[in-house]
């Protein structure tokens, strides 16, 4: 917002707390000049908001009796960016303020918004699950989100046109249990009439939806973000990987992203000293590319055995010679790197 944008509201917000205000008066409030305040006056006046001139020694300009402010005019899309900017932004520990003021400040923009957008906007919130945001965002269709959280919310089935990811275009009908935000992408995940199955679709891949009649149950104890995370980790891919790592669960759960692997506990070797023995674990992703693995590896800073594909122990011997040889390099006169 400009600054002479923001002092024509701030003129407003000023009129509003009712009574007449000299030219002087608001001049002085607002840090302008007798004439700067005529001419956002007339700013006002364009926006069709009743300013009234008031003649006289005691005269300045005053709001008409009876006006109030309208509801916040904002689209769906701007609503939907204001809204998910500041819940994300708290779940995400981005926003600075106290979670009290960031409630406060969407409690606020929610009151203002027409009732129907709101109803809508509520049923996302309620239902969506964020997870981690640290990949660039994959925009879907507002009117899309919005059905598909209202539906989950009401526990209507939801008819859509979905294109896979093979390019294959399909309708079906889907009972959808949660909307989940993960690494930029959202989704929805429920059960879906053309496999018999729990599925997660992307919502960007949606060409249309359509509320149907009848209603659904929910499984109880369902997790939505749980099931998008797992199902993501399971999507096939050209690449399997398997490798067992030395640490319990917890520990290697700990430092891969989520939805990027499945972590599997082995049973302990009877035949090993228990006094020796190590804690492993089965550690199993899939990957279009084999490259990015090793530097997965590494970040791991754990013990590993690779059990395939055999192609890997290549790519992980390269990024070990690179590394390697990255830090023997010296700093050559002026800090050049020999070539």
């Amino acid at each position: 917002m400009t600054r002479p944008t923001a002092r024509v509201l701030a003129l407003l917000e000023i009129l509003q707390t009712g009574g007449t205000r000299t030219v002087a008066d608001l001049a002085d409030r607002l840090g302008v000049d007798e004439r700067t305040v005529r001419r956002y006056v007339d700013h006002l006046i364009d926006l069709d908001v009743p300013v009234r001139s008031v003649r006289g020694r005691y005269g300045g300009y005053r709001l008409a009796p009876g006006y109030r402010m309208p509801p916040l005019m904002l689209t769906d899309e701007e609503a939907l960016a204001v809204l998910l900017g500041l819940v994300a932004g708290r779940r995400a520990g981005l926003v600075t303020t106290s979670v009290a003021a960031a409630e406060s400040a969407a409690a606020k923009v929610r009151r203002v918004l027409p009732e129907a957008l709101g109803r809508r906007l509520d049923a996302l919130l309620a239902t969506a699950d964020f997870t981690d945001p640290s990949r660039p965002v994959v925009i879907p269709e507002t009117g899309v989100l919005l059905m598909l959280a209202e539906a989950a919310w009401h526990r209507r089935p939801v008819e859509v046109s979905y294109t896979a990811r093979n390019g294959r275009c399909s309708e079906r009908t889907v009972h959808p249990y949660g909307i989940v935000a993960h690494s930029g992408r959202w989704y929805v995940t429920g059960a879906d009439s053309a496999s018999g199955e729990v599925r997660t679709f992307r919502l960007d891949r949606i060409e249309s939806a359509r509320v149907l009649p009848g209603s659904f149950e929910v499984p109880v104890g369902f997790d939505p973000a749980g099931r998008v995370l797992s199902g993501l980790a399971e999507t096939p891919y050209r690449h399997e990987v398997s490798l067992r790592v030395r640490g319990t669960a917890e520990q290697v759960r700990s430092r891969l992203p989520a939805g990027l692997a499945t972590v599997q506990e082995l049973p302990a070797d009877p035949a090993e000293d228990p006094a020796e023995a190590a804690e492993w674990v089965r550690v199993q992703l899939r990957a279009e590319r084999l490259e990015w693995v090793p530097s997965v590896l590494a970040w791991l800073d754990r013990p590993f055995v690779i059990e395939y594909p055999d192609a890997l122990r290549d790519h992980v011997r390269a990024l070990a010679h690179r590394l390697a040889t990255s830090a023997d390099e010296v700093p050559g006169a002026g800090g050049a790197v020999p070539g």
